[in-house]
C-alpha cells in the first residue's frame, strides 16, 4: 500500500517541489570570482600584467576600487572584498609581475612596483578618475613607491594600508621565535628568502603557513585559501621579491604620500608586526586612521574581510567625487573629526 501524500495546513496534498526549491550552493567567500572583464596592462618596461575589472564595468557612476596584493599572492587574495565590493563598485585587481597570471620578469624593485602600478591605473581608470587604492603587505609597499608619482596623483583619492610597513621589514619580523638581535635577522633572512619550493599545501604546510602569516584563531578554510595562493608562486619569483623586500627602504616615501590613507594591522602579525602600522600612521601627512585588529596576522584581508571590506566603503564614501555626502571631496575623514583622526581603533576580532 502506498503513503498517503503528506497535506497543507488547508488539506492539500503537499507540493515537495515547491515546499522544498532545489537551492543553489552558497559559494565560498575565498573562491575568486569571475570578473566582467579582463585585460592587460604594460608596465615602463614592457612588463606585461593580468588585470581584471569587477562588477559593474561598463557604468561609470560606479565608484572605482583598485587592489594591489602581497608577496606570494594574487587577485585570488582579494576575493571576498572582490565579492562584496562589486555590487556597487568597480573593482580593478591585477597580479604584481611575476605572480599570478602575469608572467615573470627580469625587472625586480620599488620602481617596477610604482611603474606597475602606474600602468593598471592608466588601463583601466578614465582621464582625472579617481579611486581608491588599498595595498596589503607588498602591495602597500607598491602605494608607498608610487606615492608622489604623476600617474597616481592623478588617480589617487585615498589609500588604504594593510599589513604593511617602510622598512626594516626582516629586522623588525618575529616569525623566528627568538629575542631581536643578529641571530634572529641572519636566520629571517634565510628563512623568507630562501629557494626552496614549497611543495604541495600539506597538512604540516598549512600549520607552518599559519604560523608565519595568521592569526592563532584563523578559520581552517581561511589558511587552506591561503596556502593554495602562496604555494602557487613560482620558487623564483618568491625569491627575487624576498631579496627586495630585505633591503627595502621608503621611509622617505611616506611624507610622499598626501591622500587620506587609513592604516589596519594585525595584532599578531609576524611579518610586519604592529611597530610598522604604528610608524607609518605617524609619519604619513594624512592618516585618517589605525585600526589594531586583535588576535589577528598578517593576512587581515582573508583573515577579517569585513572590516577590511568596510574600511575600503568608508574611503570610498568619504574621499572618491560624486561619493561624498554634505562636504567636499577629500575633507570627510573616515574615523571622525580631526582631533580623532590619529587614534587606534581596536575592532574585536570576528572574520
Amino acid at each position: 500500500m502506498s503513503r498517503p501524500a503528506r497535506r497543507t495546513a488547508e488539506g492539500r496534498p503537499e507540493d515537495h517541489a515547491a515546499q522544498e526549491p532545489a537551492s543553489e550552493p552558497v559559494p565560498d567567500p575565498y573562491d575568486p570570482p569571475v570578473p566582467a572583464r579582463e585585460l592587460t596592462a604594460v608596465s615602463a618596461d614592457g612588463t606585461r600584467l593580468h588585470v581584471e575589472v569587477h562588477g559593474p564595468a561598463d557604468d561609470p557612476a560606479a565608484p572605482a576600487v583598485v587592489l594591489a596584493h602581497g608577496w606570494t599572492c594574487s587577485t585570488a587574495f582579494w576575493a571576498a572584498q572582490i565579492r562584496d565590493l562589486a555590487a556597487d563598485h568597480r573593482v580593478i585587481a591585477y597580479d604584481q609581475r611575476g605572480h599570478g597570471r602575469s608572467p615573470e620578469s627580469r625587472g625586480y624593485g620599488t620602481d617596477a612596483l610604482a611603474d606597475d602600478l602606474e600602468a593598471v591605473l592608466a588601463a583601466t581608470l578614465a582621464p582625472g578618475e579617481k579611486a581608491v587604492v588599498a595595498g596589503h603587505s607588498m602591495g602597500g609597499m607598491t602605494v608607498m613607491a608610487a606615492a608622489g608619482r604623476p600617474g597616481f596623483e592623478e588617480h589617487a583619492a585615498a589609500v588604504l594600508l594593510c599589513s604593511t610597513g617602510s622598512s626594516r621589514l626582516v629586522a623588525r619580523s618575529t616569525v623566528v621565535p627568538i629575542p631581536a638581535g643578529r641571530p634572529r635577522t641572519w636566520l629571517t633572512r634565510r628563512v623568507l628568502g630562501s629557494r626552496a619550493p614549497l611543495g604541495p599545501v600539506t597538512p604540516l604546510a598549512r600549520r607552518i603557513l599559519k604560523y608565519a602569516t595568521m592569526g592563532p584563531g584563523s578559520a581552517p578554510r581561511m589558511v587552506e585559501a591561503c596556502a593554495r595562493i602562496v604555494h602557487a608562486c613560482p620558487r623564483r619569483v618568491r625569491h627575487a621579491w624576498s631579496q627586495v623586500l630585505d633591503g627595502l627602504d621608503l621611509e622617505g616615501h611616506v611624507e610622499r604620500l598626501r591622500v587620506p590613507v587609513a592604516v589596519v594591522t594585525g595584532t599578531a602579525d609576524r611579518l610586519t608586526p604592529p611597530e610598522h602600522a604604528r610608524a607609518l600612521a605617524a609619519a604619513l601627512p594624512n592618516c585618517v586612521g589605525l585600526t589594531e585588529l586583535p588576535g589577528l596576522g598578517h593576512m587581515t584581508p582573508v583573515e577579517d574581510p569585513g572590516t577590511v571590506t568596510g574600511k575600503i566603503r568608508e574611503l570610498v564614501a568619504g574621499f572618491v567625487p560624486g561619493q561624498v555626502t554634505g562636504q567636499e571631496p577629500g575633507r570627510a575623514t573616515a574615523h571622525g573629526s580631526a582631533h580623532e583622526q590619529h587614534g587606534v581603533a581596536r575592532i574585536r576580532e570576528g572574520a
